[in-house]
C-alpha cells in the first residue's frame, strides 16, 4: 500500500494523491478509498472519476467509498475483533451495532476501538498499552475478517463489489 506521507507533498487531495500514486507506484488496478461522509456515495464516485479521467493512461479503478468510514465495515465480525484483541474466547459483550445500522453509526472508529478494548479483557497498564497500539489492531481486524457477505446488503459495499467484479471479468483476472 502506498504511503503518501513519505512524499514531498503528502496532500490529502485526490488531485495530488491519485497522479502521485500512479507515478510512484505503478499498478494494473487502482483502488481509491474515500469515505462518503456528508457528501454522499454518488458525489464521491463522480469526484474520483473526474480526477482519474485527467490522468494519462490510468489503470482500471475500483472506488472504495463507505458511507461513514471503512471501520464501520469491520464492525460486522465479532470473532475477528476478539482475535485481534488477543482474546478469541472472550465473552464480554462488545455492543456492536446490527449490520443494517453500521452506516449510521456516528463514529465507527471509536466504536471499533472500544470494541477491541472490551474484547481484550484487559485493564490498567495493559489496557493502556493496547490503546496505544489501536491503529495496528484495526488493521489486524481487517486481516482477520472472515468475509464481507453481510455487507452486501449495504449499497456502498455492493457498489464496490460490483465494480471490482466487472473489472476483474473485463481484464480476464478471474479464476
Amino acid at each position: 500500500m502506498a504511503d503518501p506521507a513519505v512524499l514531498d507533498d503528502p496532500s490529502r487531495s485526490l488531485e495530488v494523491r491519485i497522479p502521485t500514486a500512479l507515478e510512484f507506484y505503478g499498478c494494473d488496478l487502482l483502488f481509491v478509498h474515500r469515505d462518503a461522509e456528508a457528501v454522499g456515495l454518488e458525489a464521491r464516485l463522480q469526484e474520483i472519476g473526474e480526477v482519474v479521467a485527467r490522468c494519462s493512461a490510468p489503470p482500471p479503478v475500483v472506488c472504495v467509498v463507505p458511507v461513514r468510514m471503512t471501520e464501520a465495515w469491520l464492525l460486522t465480525d465479532e470473532a475477528a475483533i476478539r482475535r485481534a484483541a488477543g482474546n478469541p474466547n472472550g465473552t464480554v459483550p462488545l455492543s456492536l451495532p446490527p449490520t443494517k445500522q453500521i452506516e449510521s453509526v456516528p463514529n465507527p472508529k471509536n466504536v471499533l476501538a472500544r470494541a477491541i478494548q472490551r474484547a481484550s479483557g484487559l485493564s490498567g497498564r495493559r489496557l493502556e498499552s493496547l490503546r496505544r497500539d489501536s491503529g495496528r489492531l484495526v488493521h489486524r481486524v481487517a486481516e482477520l475478517h472472515a468475509g464481507f457477505a453481510a455487507l452486501r446488503a449495504l449499497p456502498a459495499f455492493a457498489s464496490f463489489e460490483e465494480r471490482l467484479r466487472e473489472i476483474l471479468e473485463e481484464n480476464g483476472w478471474t479464476g
